[in-house]
């Protein structure tokens, strides 16, 4: 049977997208790309990493930007968000690495020219060698964690949106996530962040798998506008008998004059580690403290996570992992 393996599995790589779409980053561009930066060099450190750029005067910004462990790849890009746009990898009944590349419609249609993006998951993989098989549906890679062991979370807010599958309702994108991925069971979430400006509530934002039966959750204190939603998400996560461990801690700043919710759920685990964005707070050291007390036996690797945050992401959201090639 097809299984999806869990994030902390050996990876063989990371793979990234460098910063290209000026109307989402406006002034914060190159910031965000010297972050994007940040983050491949961190991830270099435990495994090997591709950064996607599109040709010319950007991959060369890349390569100029990058570690020299950063492989950088010229393919065609419309934005950055690689979690989103790259494929999801299984393993077959043989231990077959497949790639499964799902619809791509940036976001709903938030913006404009993502037919590069739709087509760049499937490129990476072929390029990889890896067999590319069609999700059947649209999907972004953010919006969906698994525990390896056949349990998947989502969020209502985002899945059952009529502006990705419209046609579909819940028992049919359960059928299809099942066939793609191997799912077997589902645990449906309610909302995302309420400050989630794009992706209608992705879940990675608000969650993480830390073992097969627990979770990272966010929860916020009273007064926060997403306590409610948390409180809900945390009930829905207990009922379904997942573990919760709460990250009670959500800052807030200004970027280039909106403010930003500075997520610290957002985090990539990579071989050895894990990768957490921060923001330049006062509660940076106790959310770290947490999300190691979560993860041990990983060196945990704190990046900017703020102009990310306002681009609509974080480390996961910038990232995929692509497994190791043997899955048996």
């Amino acid at each position: 049977m097809t299984r999806t393996p869990a994030e902390w599995e050996p990876h063989e790589r990371t793979i990234m997208g460098w910063p290209c779409r000026t109307e989402l980053w406006g002034a914060a561009l190159d910031q965000a790309r010297a972050d994007y930066a940040t983050v491949a060099n961190a991830i270099a450190a435990f495994e090997p990493v591709t950064m996607i750029a599109n040709a010319g005067s950007q991959a060369a910004q890349a390569r100029a930007a990058c570690a020299a462990a950063v492989e950088i790849v010229e393919l065609q890009l419309d934005d950055s968000w690689l979690r989103d746009t790259g494929p999801i990898y299984t393993y077959g009944d043989d231990g077959e690495r497949i790639a499964v590349h799902f619809g791509f419609n940036a976001w709903g249609e938030k913006f404009e020219g993502f037919d590069r993006d739709a087509a760049v998951g499937g490129e990476i993989a072929r390029r990889l060698g890896d067999r590319v098989v069609d999700g059947g549906m649209v999907l972004e890679g953010g919006s969906v964690l698994t525990n390896g062991a056949g349990t998947l979370l989502t969020t209502e807010q985002c899945l059952l949106n009529p502006n990705r599958n419209p046609t579909l309702d819940s028992e049919q994108i359960e059928s299809k996530l099942a066939a793609a991925l191997g799912i077997e069971t589902f645990v449906w979430l309610g909302q995302g962040l309420v400050e989630d400006r794009d992706t209608d509530g992705h879940v990675d934002l608000i969650a993480a798998f830390t073992r097969p039966d627990r979770v990272l959750l966010q929860t916020v204190a009273p007064g926060n506008p997403n306590h409610d939603n948390c409180a809900e998400n945390a009930r829905r996560l207990r009922a379904a008998g997942l573990q919760v461990a709460e990250l009670p801690l959500l800052p807030y700043a200004e970027v280039e004059g909106e403010r930003v919710a500075g997520s610290y759920m957002n985090l990539y685990i990579c071989n050895g580690a894990v990768i957490v964005p921060v923001a330049d707070h006062d509660s940076d050291e106790q959310a770290l403290a947490i999300i190691a007390a979560e993860l041990p036996g990983r060196e945990v690797v704190p990046v900017p996570g703020l102009v990310i945050a306002y681009g609509g992401g974080g480390p996961h959201c910038i990232t995929q992992q692509v497994p190791v090639r043997d899955g048996r």
